[in-house]
């Protein structure tokens, strides 16, 4: 697979328009599903949403092939759909690794956090250097995705409203002010984690859907 020459610019606020908001109405309507206490199943209330099924972090698994096999069509394809892959694949490595140095109890050392942190930031960045397209748009709307969330955590952890969005992870120790712990339960997770997750998730499916679906054959398309 061969990057594409076309020149047609890159449309990312177009592109990701319609999906962002799709997520913005299940971020509602799990919102709303949670406060109305309905199904424990589809809108679990525990730390971290509980792998309920109405929820936003499955969607990168549906929009990473969106968005690759639009930017294929629209002539912004990776020189190669496997190296993106296999770029993402580390980046996994690098996030994970950066979660278990930055925040496991049982490793201490001075900076380990803001090593973490910048390890998490890492692991995702190597998709721009296997598809910089498919980077920029995934980016673009895993903030779409996730900025109205860090919003409503903000009121929802002002408010106690008893859902998943101000829930506190077990062991969680409090530190009694409230700018840090929406610091730390709301915007760190969801501006690095979610955003790191979104981004490989998407790019991993996304190059491996396209690497399967164009085999053999070029992305360049006449525009």
């Amino acid at each position: 697979m061969t990057e594409t020459t076309s020149g047609s610019s890159l449309n990312v606020r177009g592109l990701i328009l319609v999906p962002a908001v799709i997520t913005l109405a299940i971020t509602c309507l799990r919102l709303a599903g949670e406060l109305g206490h309905w199904s424990h199943i589809l809108f679990n209330t525990a730390a971290g949403g509980g792998m309920a099924v109405i929820g936003i972090s499955w969607l990168p698994f549906i929009f990473g092939p969106y968005f690759a096999v639009k930017l294929v069509h629209a002539g912004h394809g990776p020189t190669s759909a496997w190296k993106t892959f296999g770029l993402t694949a580390l980046g996994f490595v690098i996030l994970i690794a950066g979660g278990v140095i930055g925040f496991a109890p049982q490793i201490k050392f001075p900076g380990k956090v803001i090593l973490g942190i910048l390890l998490m930031l890492l692991g995702p960045a190597l998709v721009m250097f296997g598809w910089p397209a498919l980077f920029k748009t995934l980016v673009a709307y895993g903030y779409a995705a996730r900025i109205p969330v860090v919003i409503l955590m903000f009121f929802a952890l002002r408010g106690h409203w008893g859902t998943h969005y101000d829930a506190v992870p077990p062991n969680y120790v409090a530190s009694g002010s409230f700018l840090r712990e929406y610091l730390m339960l709301a915007v760190l997770p969801q501006m690095v984690i979610w955003i790191a997750f979104t981004v490989l998730v998407g790019a991993l499916v996304g190059s491996l859907v396209c690497a399967l679906a164009f085999r053999g054959k070029t992305t360049a398309v006449t525009a």
